[in-house]
């Protein structure tokens, strides 16, 4: 018996039971091990013996008991929007005080002086709500509660868990769905079988586990950004001799964001140089502490290329989702998910899907985002034709009139002039969306997300040129001490600022600040489409300041670069009287004699300043358009080389609001 199923069978937690074991110098180190009967009947007597003793002491002492937590109607939401309180369901005068933003004690006196005593944990009615909220310059909006459908607890059944593998490149995660997918085909009819899908079904004799291919740690966080958190498990790989790498640290920021529980898979050890001593301890400085040091991460050492401890990965893997209790109903029309799309030339539309819930069947309707369908066939992720799919299952749908987004819900309706109507709603409500709007959150509203106790925290993404500055800007950001509003670095990072980075701030709301390094382009775009806001500074203090004083509502008047163009460098001559000049192929935009530039290499920002000269062939010029070939002579910088980019920029005030 394992320890995860004989801790079910004592009714204690996984964990709790295996730091018994070990108390007890039992050798044990992850809740799959196989424990022997002697083992066994010792801890079933040890617990037997502990609920007597437990059972002793309560009939000897009074016995206190607590209100029933259950029946009670705890549920609240508080939003502020203008001189408004939107209050859905029920609110203690603490939670009350908390969301806007003020102590307990400044509330309760105001309460006291307009002749109410409520203890600070009563729960408000919504008489001395309102009343409370017109004394504070508020009108209280109570939002009536929809009324929430009871689950038939019988109908819920286990559910396959979800699993993404992530972390550094090379490290192994393609060896190691590979090496998975291998043992499957062993198990099939001969002639092997060809992923059709970006997901996996592996059948285990203990159950099933479905596994998302989903490249890298920005589809994982694009799919969260946009609401649809559809994996249960991470696996992080790490290879045991190249240890934590920056993808490494990314992977475990991004699944730590999304609150998604991590097991670590130690790849690679028969590999000679391989430390996984050292790995684990790099570990614990990322807050993944091994369980047999004590911790809750469960670790297991793999090699993927010669198949050593997969199996027990897999068990791990199975062990978790039952402590999980992933569970959901069958018999119910389908939602769930859209992982993945394609035009296909044969068969126009395709959409992979995830079911959440309810069973999928060929012939439904659908609504999926703003679009709609009827299914006209399911494909599994071998390509075989499949007629239903259950929850967890990954399947390929056929019917969608146009292309969905990764990310998108889809729900199956009674019929085809249901489907249609949604989706022309949803359309409609999408195009009023997509009108100019502002961002999550910004320096300049941030002020007055503070006040009226919106925002508790600034969630930050931390990217700087060199580690040095990136632990120096972290100490001091850390150091702000405005309020209770606290700074929340959710990842930091060396390089340029990237779509990765822009997608996790997005699924966060949180803001993106660089150091010394720059967006791209397309990474501005992307930012401006996920209304994330991006702010680079040159100098440490420019930027404390800045964070200090959006807390305090002291920004002073904003100017917002405006990037005007840029060029290449393709050749570089040596003058003696004016230095190096930059022989250059103006890519985008214009260059302007006047205008400020940097010179970026390999992303990043290597000087800044102004322009000393600008010629085409042998006349000045005051500008140079996208392109023509110029000369540009940087004003005292001449390590100029092939490659590089001269980035020309302009600044201009933008009206605050």
């Amino acid at each position: 018996m394992k320890v995860s199923e004989l801790a079910k069978e004592l009714g204690i937690a996984g964990k709790d039971l295996l730091s018994r074991l070990k108390a007890e110098g039992i050798s044990v180190k992850r809740q799959t091990d196989v424990l022997d009967e002697d083992t066994i009947a010792y801890i079933r007597e040890m617990v037997s013996e502990d609920d007597t003793k437990s059972t002793g002491a309560e009939s000897s002492a009074e016995v206190v008991t607590e209100p029933n937590l259950e029946t009670t109607d705890t549920r609240q939401r508080i939003e502020i929007i203008g001189d408004e309180i939107l209050l859905e369901g029920t609110v203690t005068l603490q939670e009350f005080a908390e969301a806007l933003g003020k102590t307990g004690p400044s509330i309760l006196q105001t309460l006291v002086k307009m002749g109410k005593m409520v203890p600070l944990t009563a729960t408000l009615d919504d008489e001395t709500a309102e009343a409370l909220a017109e004394k504070l310059g508020y009108k209280l909006v109570i939002v009536e509660d929809e009324p929430v459908e009871e689950i038939d607890e019988s109908l819920l059944q286990r559910r396959p868990p979800v699993v993404t593998v992530m972390g550094h490149v090379d490290h192994g995660k393609t060896s190691l769905l590979d090496a998975i997918r291998t043992t499957q085909v062993a198990e099939r009819e001969a002639g092997g079988i060809t992923q059709h899908i970006g997901a996996s079904v592996v059948d285990l004799k203990d159950g099933q586990i479905v596994f998302l291919d989903t490249p890298g740690h920005e589809a994982f966080t694009q799919l969260r950004a946009r609401g649809a958190g559809v994996t249960d498990i991470v696996i992080l790989i790490v290879a045991a001799d190249d240890g934590i790498m920056p993808q490494t640290v990314e992977a475990i920021d991004h699944a730590t964001a999304a609150g998604v529980p991590i097991i670590v898979a130690i790849n690679k050890i028969d590999k000679p140089n391989a430390d996984i001593e050292k790995v684990k301890t790099s570990l614990v400085a990322h807050k993944l502490v091994p369980e047999e040091w004590g911790g809750e991460t469960q670790i297991v050492e793999i090699s993927a290329t010669k198949g050593t401890g997969i199996p027990e990965l897999l068990d791990v893997v199975l062990v978790q989702a039952e402590v999980m209790d992933l569970k959901t109903i069958y018999e119910s029309p389908a939602e769930g998910v859209v992982i993945e799309s394609r035009l296909d030339k044969g068969k126009g539309p395709v959409a992979t899907v995830l079911v959440s819930q309810g069973t999928l069947k060929v012939g439904d309707a659908i609504v999926c985002g703003h679009r709609s369908g009827k299914i006209r066939a399911l494909l599994d992720w071998c390509g075989a034709n499949v007629s239903n799919a259950t929850p967890s299952i990954p399947v390929e749908i056929l019917g969608i009139a146009e292309l969905p987004s990764a990310g998108d819900v889809f729900k199956v309706v009674e019929n085809d002039k249901a489907a249609r109507e949604i989706a022309e709603n949803r359309q409609e409500e999408m195009q009023e969306k997509s009108k100019p709007q502002t961002t999550k959150i910004s320096f300049e509203d941030l002020f007055a997300k503070v006040q009226t106790g919106a925002v508790k925290e600034l969630k930050t993404v931390l990217k700087s040129d060199v580690q040095g500055s990136l632990e120096a800007i972290t100490d001091s950001l850390t150091k702000i001490d405005v309020g209770d509003v606290k700074i929340k670095i959710i990842h930091k990072g060396i390089g340029a600022i990237t779509d990765n980075d822009v997608n996790l701030a997005s699924a966060s709301e949180a803001v993106v600040i660089g150091f010394n390094v720059k967006a791209t382009g397309a990474t501005q775009k992307l930012a401006a489409k996920e209304r994330v806001e991006i702010r680079t500074y040159r100098v440490i203090y420019d930027l404390i300041n800045d964070v200090k004083a959006a807390l305090e509502g002291m920004l002073e008047p904003e100017y917002r670069e405006v990037i005007l163009g840029n060029a290449e460098v393709r050749q570089v001559f040596q003058v003696s009287k004016s230095g190096a000049i930059a022989g250059s192929y103006v890519t985008s935009g214009k260059i302007q004699r006047t205008a400020s530039v940097r010179l970026i290499r390999d992303d990043t920002v290597l000087w800044e300043g102004k322009i000393a000269a600008l010629r085409r062939f042998k006349d000045d010029v005051r500008e140079v358009l996208q392109g023509y070939e110029c000369g540009i002579s940087l004003d005292g910088f001449n390590d100029i080389q092939v490659g590089d980019i001269i980035e020309c920029y302009g600044m201009e005030e933008v009206e605050r609001s």
